[in-house]
This record gives C-alpha cells, structure tokens and sequence, in this order.
C-alpha cells in the first residue's frame, strides 16, 4: 500500500474534505423552477411549508398566510389538548372514550403538521408555531380563565370579605 497516503496511516493523502452544505436542491413539481431545500435554520419568506410550492416564491403575502398558518395550527393544537383534558374528566362511557379516542388523533395530526413545517428551517415559521402553542395553551390550558361554578364562586368571596 505504498504511495496511499503521507505516512498518517489514514490513507487519505492530502485530500481535503470539504463542509456538507446547509441546503440541497429541491425540485418543486414540473414547474420548471427549483428551491433550496435548507438544513439549517435561516430567515427568508422563499421557503417550502408543508406542501410542495406551498408558499414558495410567490411573494410576501403568501409567506405571511403560511406563517399564520402554522400559528392557527400550533393554537389548535394546544385547544385541543385542553378539550381533551377537560372531556376526559367527565363520565367513563364507551361514546365519550370513543370522542377522547377521536380528539386525541386529530390533535396529533395536527400537532405533526406542526413538526412539519418547523421542519422546513424556516425562522419565522419556528417563532410561529412558538407563539401559537404558547396562545393556545394560555386560552386554554393555563387556567386564567377559569371558569367558577357557583358554588366556587361563592366559596371565594365569602373567603376574601
């Protein structure tokens, strides 16, 4: 094996390597035109959510809807879990665990949806779907707006006077 190497013993000469790129192509159908496939988090309102071309290059607005979007979705995913949490409080019937049973698989599909679209690296898309969970879980799940029975609501302010 002589002549393999410069005598390190790795047998890759003087060989560079050269950094992986942080996007690849990405075909977006037959439309003719490519995007960049990002592999790494970037601003930008040119990006792929979700669905191939979908904003794409078609403009600001369109970047905004999508961004929307996936804040609407994040929320929802969060309102669902809430429904979830409350309905599974109430009587154990096999139409009510069938309801729970159907509440829980739509809020996972939305919540991989979610994933997905964070998964396109986009920075305004990621802060989206942050927001979103965090409206959503505030609306639903943080308790600010609890809602007093009114045996409750008579228990605290006779306890506050």
């Amino acid at each position: 094996m002589n002549g393999m190497g410069d005598g390190d013993g790795n047998g890759m000469g003087s060989m560079t390597m050269t950094p992986p790129s942080s996007f690849m192509p990405m075909s977006t159908g037959n439309h003719g035109h490519g995007m960049m496939m990002h592999m790494t988090f970037f601003w930008g309102k040119d990006t792929l959510v979700i669905f191939p071309g979908w904003p794409g290059n078609a403009g600001i607005g369109m970047y905004l809807l999508s961004i929307f979007v996936v804040l609407i979705m994040a929320a929802l995913a969060e309102a669902l879990s809430a429904i979830s949490n409350r309905f599974s409080q109430s009587d154990k019937t096999a139409s009510n665990a069938v309801t729970l049973t159907a509440i829980h698989a739509l809020r996972m599909g939305v919540a991989y949806l979610v994933m997905l679209a964070v998964m396109s690296f986009n920075v305004g898309v990621f802060l989206a779907a942050l927001v979103g969970h965090a409206i959503g879980f505030f609306l639903g799940r943080s308790g600010f707006f609890h809602s007093y029975r009114a045996g409750d609501l008579e228990a605290h302010t006779t306890t506050n006077k």
